[in-house]
């Protein structure tokens, strides 16, 4: 009998070998922030040296999920797009969870569920709350895999100091719905997403935490979220302040 062939839509295998090694794994999940960082970074959050760091580096830039900048004689890499945070996330979303084994461990992986970076827009249970306002109180109205803006939200994010005609013009969807992989409800990603979170931590609404990746939501954030976009499920017990609270170090 004779075989018979389908034709792929994609050859996923390569760059499923890539992510699948442990320390490409680390290092791609590191950038997750969507900040850049050094090879020398990279190699101390995977585990490994700096010429083996180069080699995996190397692979993942031929296969096209990293980009690099040089600076004087140092080379920064990030992540070539929401498209390749998007895959980490999906992967992430149906992984097992590795074993808590310390008190810091325990710390950072609360302050990674109450708040933190999904890639540059705004994830964990404030992100998730965030949205569920907007759809809530008419800033937003679902759509066929994702949201519209409606006059009423534009109004609040012009208001917020959003360039929504800036957003607009991204190639980037414009707010698709991204599911929260620990909270398993959605938060707002796409280029609005992006553009909310940016102006977020600009009011220092939310500030970075010591935890790679985590966000913290201050008291004049909660506020603002609050009379903002009618957020309700900020409870203020979990709050940490500019000036006080755990920042993750030991």
């Amino acid at each position: 009998m004779t075989a018979e062939y389908i034709a792929a839509d994609a050859d996923v295998a390569p760059v499923a070998a890539l992510i699948a090694d442990s320390a490409r794994a680390a290092m791609l999940t590191a950038l997750l922030d969507g900040r850049a960082l050094a090879a020398g970074e990279l190699a101390r959050l995977a585990g490994v040296g700096a010429p083996t760091a180069s080699s995996h580096l190397a692979k993942l830039l031929d296969g096209g999920l990293v980009t690099v900048v040089s600076q004087g004689r140092h080379r920064y890499y990030r992540l070539a797009g929401p498209e390749v945070a998007q895959v980490i996330e999906v992967l992430a979303r149906i992984s097992g969870r590795p074993a808590v084994r310390s008190l810091r461990q325990s710390r950072q992986a609360r302050m990674l569920q109450e708040a933190r970076t999904c890639y540059d827009h705004l994830a964990g249970r404030v992100g998730v709350e965030l949205y569920d306002a907007m759809l809530r109180e008419g800033h937003l109205a679902e759509s066929d895999g994702g949201c519209a803006l409606t006059p009423r939200g534009a109004a609040v994010l012009d208001g917020l100091g959003v360039d929504l005609d800036a957003v607009r013009r991204s190639r980037r969807r414009f707010a698709p719905d991204c599911l929260d992989w620990l909270e398993r409800r959605p938060h707002l990603g796409g280029a609005l997403g992006a553009a909310v979170l940016e102006r977020l931590l600009a009011r220092e609404w939310l500030i970075r935490g010591a935890t790679r990746r985590a966000l913290r939501l201050t008291g004049p954030g909660r506020e603002g979220l609050v009379a903002t976009f009618g957020c309700k499920d900020l409870s203020s017990d979990t709050l940490v302040t500019r000036t006080g609270g755990d920042d993750g170090k030991e």
